[in-house]
């Protein structure tokens, strides 16, 4: 090759870098321009972050017209709980305000039934400034109207005059978690009587403990004794040929000496411990009917079993404080059977 030839190689090698060059740069150029617009472009807008699901703050609205919140006193055990959570569900309902309970209340219903009010707990609970609102065992017409967006309804209500308007939400609420209703079913289902199984199962809840006492010597009252379970167990009999009765209790040792067993239709069931009473209650209201002595525990299982109910009714003298807080007829559905008590032993005290 001569020397011209390799001159104007090198100068078409030299052209050709030149190009490539320009080109690399001017594409280079094109693609920082489109990432500085970016840059300089607006930048994204932050979502808050999401409130923790077991916190709720007080100040922001959780009504669609209304703000605040409604809560309500957790106190008693599990019947008087049931009181206080289907009376704020009913009252908050019917004032348009949201209601929250009580981490404690949370805790002794959501193991047992699937409750759907959200939960307020002690640290927001604390930063709300209340005003409580105390209520009577039964519904009066001031409480449709009970004014404050942030109130905590006191008391102890259990009464269906609050909320049988909304039974079909209240037994919603009150509906027992798959696996607590199942090992009651399969407990029912085992039961023989007489080699066949039984057609009609009836709850009888003995309720004693802290009332043998309490009854007679504060509210001048008595407790179900083995006459009224007599009576009771009679009533049924006469009416479902079939008929099998659940023994629940606090005070079992007493049921097996007192309720007779010598036709063959009683069982002595549950465990009775007041501390964990999941598996007694749902006993009870798989059943079709129910007996029931006194107390709220007795009563929220009669609401939700429906059915037949008998209960012990006038276990107090007329003169008895316990009725300037207790109204019967507000207690005890209108349907429901009762049975009077016998007061003989404490007009002998007297």
């Amino acid at each position: 090759m001569s020397s011209v030839q390799v001159s104007q190689s090198f100068q078409v090698a030299q052209l050709l870098l030149l190009v490539f060059t320009v080109s690399t740069i001017f594409h280079l150029q094109q693609r920082l321009a489109r990432v500085q617009h970016t840059w300089e472009g607006p930048m994204p807008r932050l979502l808050p972050e999401p409130t923790p699901p077991s916190v709720v703050r007080p100040t922001q609205p959780t009504h669609p017209r209304l703000e605040g919140m409604w809560t309500v006193n957790a106190i008693g055990r599990l019947g008087n709980q049931m009181g206080e959570y289907a009376t704020l569900y009913a009252l908050a309902k019917m004032n348009g305000r949201p209601a929250y309970i009580p981490a404690q209340m949370h805790n002794t219903l959501a193991p047992i039934f699937r409750i759907s009010l959200p939960v307020l707990h002690s640290s927001t609970a604390s930063q709300v400034p209340w005003r409580d609102y105390h209520l009577n065992d039964w519904m009066e017409e001031r409480y449709r109207h009970i004014p404050g967006p942030y109130v905590r309804l006191t008391g102890y209500p259990c009464s269906w005059t609050f909320y049988h308007h909304l039974r079909h939400e209240i037994l919603q609420e009150f509906t027992l978690h798959d696996h607590v209703r199942e090992e009651a079913q399969a407990f029912l289902r085992g039961l023989r009587r007489q080699g066949s199984r039984p057609g009609t199962f009836v709850g009888v809840h003995v309720r004693r403990g802290d009332y043998v006492r309490v009854m007679p010597q504060v509210w001048r009252g008595v407790v179900a004794d083995r006459a009224y379970l007599e009576q009771a167990l009679g009533w049924f009999r006469a009416r479902y040929s079939d008929a099998i009765f659940v023994v629940t209790s606090n005070g079992m040792a007493w049921c097996r000496e007192n309720i007779d067993t010598s036709r063959g239709d009683v069982v002595f069931a549950g465990d009775g411990i007041e501390g964990s009473p999941a598996k007694d209650f749902a006993l009870l209201t798989q059943c079709n009917h129910t007996i029931m002595t006194i107390g709220t525990f007795g009563i929220w299982a009669a609401y939700l079993a429906g059915g037949d109910t008998v209960y012990l009714a006038n276990y107090t003298l007329p003169d008895s404080p316990f009725l300037k807080i207790f109204k019967p007829e507000a207690a005890f559905l209108p349907e429901w059977v009762g049975i009077p008590a016998d007061l003989s032993p404490l007009l002998q005290q007297h």
